[in-house]
């Protein structure tokens, strides 16, 4: 494959090779242009922002030798989304990503009832070109946090890199940590939760371990510090599954303290007692191990002090 210089800076000719003859359009392009991914190439033909010997073509298209396949990018599509200027803290930044310390009570990204405020809405004000990056709505978010749950999110700066990040997180190999306060004192002291989660049949809002149709979830989890009546744990969720913390923790009788979905009100904090405290991943472009870490947001810290005054056990790693 050779490429021409483009008429336009957002357009590229690409000179099918002998090679790459019998190739799909799609599947030549991203292959081409990595930074695309193969559901943004699909759009671009569909929107015929490529073109094959200057003709449109649909995405199966077979390719022959010496085709010219004009790709052009056209500007990020108005997404309604505002800027705003939102303090948000942010704990590690590269020429690829960002890592964002979010405070409990603020939702990811919009949604019905929603629509500002958000992190993504933070994001967009100090980091404009993300807009667009991954998908219009949750532009550079890689996972998510519940509204509730404070702590560390991945921010991807361009496609490419929010694809490689998306991967490490299919395939398990982001390790997440979170601190959480639950109810009673779990036992044993360490173990892994192994158990299937699906939407709760009697309320619908809710998640929950289910004996049919759920997806396999998987929780570690480590007491740090046993209070009278609560203990501190370090949990390691091992699927991603929503709400799969709180569920898990739930479903073996200890519900995380302030989680008045899977549990009940607490006196000592106003929403549930879980922060990501720490993320492990690789560099989409170096490979190098990053790891980063958020502090305990004043209230979750407030409730340990508050607990600990009631009495406490250090619990042995």
């Amino acid at each position: 494959m050779t490429a021409s210089p483009a008429a336009r800076a957002d357009a590229a000719v690409l000179i099918v090779s002998t090679a790459d003859a019998g190739a799909r359009l799609d599947a030549f392009v991203t292959a081409q242009r990595p930074e695309l991914s193969r559901t943004a190439v699909q759009r671009l033909v569909g929107d015929g922002d490529v073109l094959v010997n200057g003709r449109r073509a649909k995405a199966g298209a077979r390719l022959s030798p010496n085709d010219e396949v004009l790709v052009r990018i056209p500007p990020p599509r108005p997404t309604g989304l505002q800027a705003e200027a939102i303090d948000l803290a942010i704990v590690y930044e590269d020429d690829d990503l960002l890592v964002v310390d979010k405070p409990p009570g603020m939702p990811v990204h919009p949604s019905a009832g929603h629509d500002h405020g958000t992190l993504v809405n933070a994001v967009l004000h100090l980091r404009p070109g993300i807009a667009g990056v991954g998908g219009e709505m949750r532009p550079g978010i890689v996972h998510r946090l519940d509204k509730d749950t404070s702590g560390l999110v991945i921010v991807a700066k361009h496609d490419a890199a929010h694809r490689h990040l998306s991967a490490q997180l299919k395939a398990r190999e982001v390790e997440k940590t979170y601190h959480a306060i639950v109810e009673g004192r779990p036992k044993p002291t360490e173990a892994t939760i192994d158990a299937p989660i699906g939407r709760d049949p009697r309320h619908r809002k809710r998640m929950a371990v289910v004996a049919h149709g759920g997806r396999e979830a998987r929780t570690r989890y480590r007491v740090l510090e046993a209070f009278d009546g609560a203990t501190l744990l370090e949990a390691n969720p091992e699927t991603g599954r929503t709400h799969q913390i709180r569920v898990h923790l739930a479903a073996v009788g200890h519900p995380i303290i302030g989680d008045v979905l899977y549990g009940r009100p607490s006196p000592v904090i106003g929403r549930q007692a879980l922060h990501a405290l720490r993320l492990r991943f690789r560099s989409p472009t170096t490979g190098a191990d990053i790891s980063v870490e958020a502090p305990l947001p004043t209230d979750l810290a407030a409730a340990i002090d508050q607990l600990r005054k009631r009495g406490t056990t250090k619990v042995a790693n």
